[in-house]
């Protein structure tokens, strides 16, 4: 039987665990095969593994994204072995410390930004040319309500959200004029990931959703498409 991402390549990153990795799995499921990105070697690999005992197909391709290069290289090498990148998933990202604004460390800072916002952009312009060789390439970042909403001692993770939705905005809206690439950001909502747990130390995990619930949302929007400036937030 098809499926409805057979013969499509994915690509998505911070996948060795949380919604990157559910993503992968979901995705892999439709029949999409996915690159596999994260700086985990064994997360990778358990998550390949995964998709393969399932019947799906999948690389892993570890490396540090915030390293100088590593886009570079990882869009050479997708380069050599596929013409077109169908999909795109913006997924990694670090929460950094939680702080007062005035307290925020500034090296801290140019890290915070450097994955969650510089990153970004290397993707996107690396992966351009494939997205656009693509009949229907589309983009999907995760973000965070807080790039929305600003909230006290989340300055720091909110402004990279903020920038990072700029971003993607902005690169949405020039595509929409000259290509079939489209961008849509996802806010996945409380999910049960190492960030969250990180962040809402005292939470009782049960009372948030799994991040299957979120890739299986991110696979419904690759098989379904999304209109120019889609934004959503997923419930539960």
């Amino acid at each position: 039987m098809t499926r409805p991402l057979d013969n499509q390549l994915a690509l998505v990153t911070g996948a060795s665990r949380g919604i990157g990795a559910a993503t992968a799995i979901a995705l892999a499921a439709q029949g999409a095969h996915v690159v596999l990105t994260a700086r985990t070697v064994t997360g990778l690999e358990a998550i390949e593994q995964q998709i393969f005992d399932a019947g799906g197909s999948a690389t892993i391709a570890p490396l540090d994204l915030a390293e100088n290069e590593s886009v570079a290289r990882l869009a050479g090498a997708i380069g050599e072995r596929w013409q077109a990148l169908d999909l795109l998933v913006l997924n990694a990202a670090t929460l950094g410390s939680l702080a007062a604004v005035p307290a925020i460390d500034p090296k801290e800072m140019a890290r915070v930004l450097t994955l969650n916002v510089s990153a970004q952009a290397a993707m996107i312009a690396a992966f351009d040319p494939m997205l656009q060789r693509s009949e229907a390439g589309k983009v999907i970042g995760v973000t965070s309500s807080v790039g929305r909403t600003p909230r006290a001692y989340w300055g720091l993770y909110g402004a990279s959200k903020a920038a990072f939705e700029t971003l993607l905005g902005a690169y949405g809206d020039e595509m929409a004029a000259i290509s079939r690439v489209r961008v849509a950001i996802l806010d996945p909502g409380a999910t049960r990931t190492t960030m969250r747990e990180r962040a809402f130390p005292g939470e009782d995990p049960a009372n948030v959703k799994e991040p299957s619930v979120v890739g299986a949302r991110i696979a419904a929007l690759a098989t379904e498409g999304f209109e120019v400036g889609h934004h959503e937030r997923v419930a539960g």
